[in-house]
C-alpha cells in the first residue's frame, strides 16, 4: 500500500492497481490535497508497464460528495488568476485519468457529485451499486460544471449533458446506465462480487492488446473512419498479430487452451 494523506493506491499480486477516495469522514469530498494525491497516485500507476488495468475506488458510504465545503470557501477568496490556476490543475487531473494507458473501471456507491462525476466519466468503464445517486450540482452555487463539461459530454451525450447541467437535478444509478454513464448496476451488497467478477473478466485478456486498444480508441475519438486513422488501425492489428501476445493469444485459441497472461487468474 503507497502512503498517501487522502488517497491510497493499492497493487494487488496479479499487477491490478486501486486508487481509492480516503476521506470517508467528509465524503469523500475533493480538496487541493486530495487533487494533487491523485495526480501523484495515476501517475505511478502509468509509469508501471507491468500494470493489467486499475479500479478508481472510494472508502466509506459515498463515492464523493464533490467539492470539500472549506476548499470551496478558500477558493471564493482568491483572485481570477489563482482561480485559473486550480481549473487548470483539475483539469489536467481529468485528462490523466481519462489518457492513462491502461482500462479504467470506476466503482460507485452513494454520491457521485459534480466533480465525482467527472471522474466517472474519465473512466473507460464504470459500475455502481444500487443506491449511486449522480448530479452535477454547481448551478445550485452559482458556477458551472466548466471543467468536467467536455468529459461528461463524451459520457452521456450533449443533449443529457445540458439538462442535468442546467437543472442540478439528482438521478440514481438506474437512469446513470440509461444515460451510458455506468455500464452495470448491483446490489450494494454484491458490489464487491462484482469488482472480483469484472477482475477475473479483464485479467483474461491480453494485456498489451487491451492498452494498445485504448490507444488506438482514444485516437478515434468520433470513431469518423478517415484515412490516417484507418491507417494506422491496419498497422495496429498487423503488429498485434505478428508479436508475442497476439502469436500467443492465436496458439492458444487452435490448441483450445488458456493464454499464457491467465495464469495469475483468482
Amino acid at each position: 500500500m503507497h502512503e498517501f494523506s487522502t488517497v491510497q493506491l493499492h497493487i494487488s499480486a496479479d499487477n491490478v492497481a486501486s486508487v481509492w477516495l480516503n476521506r470517508p469522514d467528509k465524503n469523500n469530498a475533493f480538496n487541493a490535497l486530495m487533487l494533487e494525491e491523485l495526480q501523484e497516485a495515476f501517475h505511478r500507476v502509468s509509469q508501471q508497464p507491468g500494470l493489467r488495468f486499475m479500479f478508481l475506488r472510494a472508502h466509506g458510504r459515498h463515492f464523493s460528495a464533490g467539492a470539500d465545503l472549506a476548499w470551496m470557501q478558500a477558493s471564493a477568496r482568491l483572485s481570477y488568476a489563482e482561480n485559473l490556476a486550480e481549473a487548470v490543475r483539475l483539469n489536467e487531473l481529468m485528462a490523466q485519468l481519462q489518457h492513462l494507458p491502461l482500462p479504467t473501471v470506476a466503482v460507485v456507491q452513494g454520491a457521485a457529485f459534480a466533480g465525482a462525476m467527472g471522474l466517472v466519466s474519465c473512466c473507460d468503464m464504470a459500475i455502481a451499486a444500487d443506491d449511486a445517486l449522480f448530479s452535477l450540482s454547481e448551478v445550485r452555487l452559482g458556477l458551472a460544471p466548466a471543467v468536467i463539461s467536455p468529459y461528461v459530454v463524451q459520457a452521456i451525450g450533449p443533449r443529457a449533458a445540458r439538462r442535468y447541467a442546467l437543472t442540478a437535478e439528482r438521478f440514481d444509478a438506474l437512469r446513470a446506465r440509461e444515460l451510458g454513464l455506468l455500464d452495470e448496476v448491483y446490489p450494494r451488497a454484491e458490489l464487491e462480487a462484482a469488482v472480483q467478477t469484472w477482475t477475473r473478466r479483464l485479467l483474461g485478456n491480453g494485456p498489451e492488446a487491451m492498452r494498445a486498444c485504448k490507444a488506438l480508441l482514444l485516437e478515434i475519438g468520433d470513431g469518423q473512419p478517415t484515412a490516417s486513422r484507418q491507417a494506422q488501425a491496419q498497422a495496429l492489428i498487423a503488429r498485434l498479430r505478428t508479436g508475442t501476445e497476439g502469436q500467443e493469444g492465436m496458439q492458444a485459441f487452435f490448441d483450445k487452451r488458456a493464454p499464457a497472461w491467465t495464469e495469475v487468474m483468482p
